[in-house]
């Protein structure tokens, strides 16, 4: 059972940020995944009135704040064209809408959980998370790191020139992912992000030069065993191990060859 001895809406991020300085205070977001667990919550700490829960856009980045919903991002009209719908993409087939209408960024981007659809596609793009004491982060970089006690503020969509793609296998709609595989192009070069290993997702970036040349069969081949090579998957009662690096190269295979038009 989970239970809450205490509810505070925060007045200001650093009200928030002193009351979660103390392990069994949290911060509660969308609470849709927290409210499964065990425990004892001593301080829910409530950050909705905060202001949080907009999309600003301007020349340079989209700025997404942590309380933005899942719903909202599925449904955003600039975003998904900015990503061509992987956004949508990725988020459409969480659980349902009425689940997707409380779930928020911020609690999705947090967790870093391993079947998170929506950190493996913000991994794929040129993303920040601004915490309130630690400044902006590449999300790459956030999502290696141990949570700790300070606060997610915002997502940061840097508008460099992209294209993208997601897919992700599941066994049916609105279960987790069996595996997640989000795919980009950034200045002409490759990044992709595998995810629901069942671990959390992990970026790999074409630093190596494999697709410089052109993506063609041959380097898509190298590529994909690349990937497969540098990161670990294991197994659970969705798949083995040896499955789930299958669907990555499938996976993989099929984003490089949307991204270069040649299926």
């Amino acid at each position: 059972m989970f239970t809450i001895q205490k509810y505070v809406c925060a007045s200001s991020l650093e009200e928030a940020y002193e009351l979660n300085q103390d392990k069994n205070n949290k911060i509660i977001a969308g609470m849709l995944w927290m409210r499964l667990g065990k425990g004892k919550v001593n301080t829910a700490i409530d950050i909705s009135g905060l202001g949080l829960d907009t999309i600003e856009e301007d020349d340079e980045k989209f700025s997404i704040g942590a309380m933005v919903s899942l719903r909202t991002l599925e449904k955003h009209e600039s975003l998904n064209s900015y990503t061509n719908n992987a956004v949508c993409n990725a988020v459409k087939d969480i659980v349902g809408v009425q689940f997707r209408n409380q779930a928020t960024i911020g609690g999705s981007i947090w967790g870093r959980f391993g079947f998170s659809d929506v950190l493996t596609v913000f991994l794929a793009l040129d993303t920040y998370v601004e915490l309130y004491k630690g400044g902006i982060v590449p999300l790459s970089k956030f999502a290696e790191l141990k949570e700790d006690n300070d606060i997610l503020v915002r997502i940061i969509v840097k508008k460099t020139p992209i294209k993208v793609t997601y897919r992700a296998v599941r066994a049916q709609k609105t279960d987790f992912p069996v595996l997640t595989c989000a795919t980009s192009i950034i200045n002409g070069v490759v990044r992709t992000s595998v995810g629901a290993r069942p671990g959390r997702a992990k970026l790999v970036i074409d630093n190596s030069g494999i697709l410089f040349s052109g993506i063609n069969e041959d380097s898509i081949t190298k590529f994909t065993s690349y990937v497969a090579d540098t990161i670990p998957t294991s197994k659970n009662l969705r798949g083995s191990a040896e499955y789930r690096t299958h669907l990555a190269k499938v996976l993989l295979s099929r984003n490089l060859e949307e991204l270069e038009g040649l299926k």
